[in-house]
């Protein structure tokens, strides 16, 4: 058997998440495993560095799978997204020595939300942003990210139907920016739980708007306590810009949202 990374662009408004469902056809992976068993002429089992939830896009997830067909790299690639429809798209494909595993030796992955802070909501990014009319303190909502690095209970950002044994995680970078109407909010850690990133932004707003102090937001991380801090925000604005990991590497892009 052959192992391969290969890395995944996608626009998730149309789908039920990632992972494949038992009632539904509308997954990325769903389409991605019939996509390549084209290709390969073969049932193809596909696996990511990380599930993403309804409506989330992703710039740079990587996927791996196992297969007794030999293909070049640009046949895989070619192929499959002919298969494939416009909204996903393999990037890269490269082989990978049989013990690396697209999820499990991930070290780190990083999540981009993207808010439209403006008077009127967007046309064309109204399914790719998150539209905000209040006036944001980006400085502020970027002082209180901080308060989120390193390793830590994150229980106040833990939805309820989160089946993660443990709340701890580390977080290794947080920053807020804006870009003219748009504020960009970036936070690498070493894994996610369930809307934790979306619970996050939601409280970070509630920092940007005034309607909490960045003291106030340390004290929810220490509370431990779900109810404390702010909304689940919209999926739509929340896009998954790919893994890292020690021993692989593969094409970085130069991540543009905007």
């Amino acid at each position: 058997m052959i192992r391969y990374f290969a890395q995944v662009e996608y626009e998730g408004t149309q789908y039920h998440g990632f992972q494949i469902q038992r009632n539904t056809k509308k997954t990325v992976q769903y389409h991605l495993e019939e996509a390549l068993g084209k290709v390969g002429n073969e049932k193809i089992n596909v696996v990511c560095s990380g599930r993403t939830d309804t409506g989330v896009h992703a710039l740079n997830q990587v996927i791996h799978f196992d297969t007794k067909s030999k293909r070049s790299s640009d046949s895989w690639v070619k192929g499959a997204n002919r298969y494939l429809p416009r909204d996903i798209t393999i990037k890269n494909v490269f082989k990978v020595n049989n013990c690396f595993h697209a999820r499990f030796s991930a070290i780190s992955r990083t999540y981009v939300y993207l808010i439209r802070n403006s008077k009127t909501p967007g046309g064309i990014d109204g399914m790719r942003s998150l539209w905000c009319s209040d006036s944001l303190d980006e400085k502020k909502m970027n002082s209180a990210a901080q308060k989120l690095l390193g390793e830590k209970d994150f229980s106040s950002f833990r939805a309820s139907g989160c089946q993660s044994k443990s709340s701890n995680r580390k977080i290794s970078f947080a920053e807020v920016t804006r870009v003219n109407k748009y504020i960009i909010i970036r936070i690498t850690a070493n894994a996610f739980m369930l809307n934790m990133m979306r619970i996050i932004v939601g409280t970070l707003i509630d920092v940007g708007k005034k309607e909490i102090r960045i003291m106030d937001f340390t004290q929810i991380i220490k509370a431990k306590n779900r109810r404390l801090a702010g909304k689940t925000v919209s999926p739509s604005g929340l896009y998954f810009i790919g893994p890292r990991y020690d021993d692989v590497e593969y094409l970085q892009d130069d991540i543009e949202i905007l």
